[in-house]
C-alpha cells in the first residue's frame, strides 16, 4: 500500500513539475514576437557601418532604427540613431538575395529599433518600430505609427502619446496602459560583427 501511495506521489510531483516547466517556457516564448521578422547584417566584413556599430557596443545606451529605401533602382539600409547619427548603406549582393528570396523582413511594417540598454545586465534589444498599441497590420488601409527614440532610449508614440522604455524591454513608461513593444529574438557580435533578427 505504501508503494501504491508513493509511486502516485511521484507521478504527481513529475506532473506539477512538467506543467511549471512548460508555463515557464510560455512566458518566455510571449516575450518575442512571432511575426515574420528576418535580418541579417555583415557589419564586419561586408558593410562596417558606424551608426550601426555605436548600437551594436555593449552599456552603450545607443539604439538604432534600421529602414530601407530604393533610389534610382539601387536599394539601401538606411540608420539612424538617439544619439544623431545617421547613414546608408548599398545592399550588397548577399542582401539583394536575401530579399528576392523573402528573407529580408524589417518586422510588422518595414522598421527595426535595436540597441544595447544602458543598464548592467547588458541586453541587447530588437524591437518593432511601430507602436504597439496603434498600429494593426490587418487594418484597411493600413496606417504607420512609427516611434520615435530620443537619446536617453525612450520610444514616444504621436498618436497615442504613450513612451516606452527601450533600456528596459520596451515597457510602458508612461500614457495609459495597453502591451509594451513588440520584441524580436536578435543576436550580435560586437559593434563591428555580425547583426541576426529573428
Amino acid at each position: 500500500m505504501k508503494h501504491k501511495g508513493l509511486g502516485f506521489l511521484l507521478v504527481a510531483g513529475l506532473l506539477s513539475m512538467t506543467l511549471l516547466l512548460a508555463c515557464g517556457d510560455m512566458q518566455i516564448q510571449s516575450e518575442f514576437s512571432t511575426a515574420p521578422c528576418s535580418l541579417f547584417f555583415d557589419n564586419q566584413t561586408e558593410h562596417k557601418d558606424a551608426t550601426l556599430a555605436h548600437a551594436m557596443t555593449q552599456y552603450s545606451g545607443v539604439f538604432t532604427t534600421i529602414t530601407t529605401t530604393s533610389q534610382s533602382g539601387a536599394q539601401y539600409f538606411v540608420f539612424v540613431n538617439n544619439q544623431g547619427g545617421s547613414s546608408r548603406v548599398a545592399f550588397g549582393a548577399k542582401d539583394k538575395l536575401r530579399q528576392q528570396s523573402g528573407q529580408l523582413i524589417l518586422g510588422l511594417n518595414g522598421g527595426l529599433i535595436v540597441g544595447y540598454g544602458n543598464s548592467t545586465d547588458g541586453v541587447f534589444y530588437a524591437y518593432d518600430r511601430e507602436c504597439p498599441n496603434c498600429f494593426d497590420s490587418n487594418a484597411l488601409p493600413l496606417h504607420s505609427y512609427p516611434l520615435k527614440v530620443n537619446n536617453i532610449g525612450i520610444a514616444s508614440c504621436s498618436n497615442c502619446h504613450r513612451t516606452y522604455d527601450l533600456n528596459n524591454g520596451g515597457i510602458i513608461a508612461s500614457g495609459s496602459g495597453g502591451k509594451k513593444m513588440t520584441r524580436y529574438p536578435v543576436v550580435t557580435t560586437g559593434a563591428y560583427g555580425l547583426l541576426s533578427v529573428r
